[in-house]
């Protein structure tokens, strides 16, 4: 299995196991769609290579300060460039680890702008799932 392909399984297992998140194929756009009660948070290429991308939300002020500090990061791809940046999948300058605090950290975003019920919805099956 080629690193490409072991570092998308792994995000992809990251993604899944977010409360409430759901990490499937969609034909339509040809990528991985990382979604939270029907809210984008991430799309990754399908085809694992040298050409992959991660496209993940995050506040404008970061994506320009992670812009800045890495060549692999650049604005989202097919998205709005100020909310979005696009991270080669194949980087050596950001580790898996990396790549998924970054993951957190877009649903975190797309977590705070959902309603107030379906808040405490999540953070219910978070507390059932303990059991």
């Amino acid at each position: 299995m080629t690193d490409y392909r072991q570092r998308s399984l792994d995000l992809i297992a990251f993604g899944q196991r977010l409360t409430g998140a759901k990490v499937y194929l969609r034909k339509d756009w040809n990528v991985y769609y990382f979604d939270l009660l029907g809210k984008q948070f991430g799309i990754m290429s399908v085809i694992p290579d040298e050409h992959a991308l991660l496209t993940l939300k995050g506040l404008p002020e970061k994506n320009e300060i992670l812009r800045e500090q890495y060549t692999d990061v650049t604005p989202g791809y097919h998205t709005n460039k100020v909310h979005w940046n696009s991270i080669k999948l194949g980087t050596s300058q950001l580790s898996t680890a990396e790549l998924e605090k970054m993951i957190l950290a877009s649903y975190s975003l797309v977590y705070q702008k959902l309603s107030k019920k379906d808040q405490l919805s999540l953070t219910n099956s978070m507390k059932e799932s303990d059991f």
